[in-house]
Formats: C-alpha cells, structure tokens, sequence
C-alpha cells in the first residue's frame, strides 16, 4: 500500500473526502516526524512506538576496494510493534 492508497481507504473508512484525508494523514505523519527529531517517543496504544534508536560507530568494508571504513555514529528511526497488533497480525 503506498500514500494515495492509504489515503483513499482513510476517506473511506472516516466518511470524509480525500483532501481532508490527505491533510489528516499529512498531519499524523508530520507530527510523528517532528517529535521523533526532537528525539521523543511517539506512543500509539494498540499500535506501537515510534522511537529515535542510537547506533555506535563501527567498521565496514567499502565493496567496491575491500578496504576498512569507519561508519560514524548515528541515529534511526525505529518502530516497536504492540503486543495487540502483533496478535492480530498473526491471526
């Protein structure tokens, strides 16, 4: 499912045309973004957590010349599923 089809089945299932979707969805997206830059957790009961994770640096290997790289410091972007939407995706 990509964002036009997301947006679709929100308007559908909320009873709302596609441009108020298209904002509603633009909205929980850009909230969720913001927050996790300012390095908060982003808590959707029943859902999951959006959380900003630390990676350490490390060594790689460049693939093109085989030689050893160092891979600085950085933080992603994580999602934890909940325990409720584990199950129901296992059902």
């Amino acid at each position: 499912m990509n964002k036009t089809e997301l947006i679709t089945l929100v308007a559908q299932e909320a009873e709302m045309t596609k441009k108020d979707a298209e904002k509603a969805v633009k909205a929980v997206i850009d909230v969720i973004s913001d927050a996790l830059v300012k390095g908060e957790k982003v808590q959707v009961i029943g859902f999951g957590t959006f959380e900003v994770r630390q990676r350490k640096a490390r060594e790689g290997h460049n693939p093109a010349n085989q030689k050893t790289i160092q891979i600085p410091a950085s933080k992603t972007p994580a999602f934890k599923v909940s325990k409720q939407l584990k199950e129901k995706v296992n059902q």
